[in-house]
């Protein structure tokens, strides 16, 4: 297999996981938060409460999965303060 159509189908993989770790956690969570509003008739109490919760946690699922896959790469504005040419000139004084 070609080096460059499996790293396409491995971040298209990535891709996908990100997706679907959102959805379940949202999801999940609504499911969950309908059920126990039924169950303890406690209007959309428990509704509200766990989809806040679901969507906080897919989003966190997608920070956690960006942060694993896509590791960090030296910051552009770190590189150029330590370039020498990027120095500012001493201000001239009246």
């Amino acid at each position: 297999m070609n080096n460059d159509i499996r790293n396409s189908a491995i971040q298209m993989a990535y891709a996908s996981s990100i997706g679907i770790a959102m959805v379940l956690a949202i999801f999940g969570c609504l499911l969950l938060g309908v059920y126990l509003d039924r169950k303890f008739d406690s209007g959309n109490v428990f509704t509200l409460l766990l989809l806040v919760i679901g969507v906080s946690a897919g989003f966190r699922n997608l920070y956690v999965l960006i942060k694993k896959n896509f590791p960090d790469e030296e910051p552009i504005i770190k590189s150029l303060k330590s370039e020498p040419h990027r120095k500012r000139p001493t201000p001239k004084k009246n």
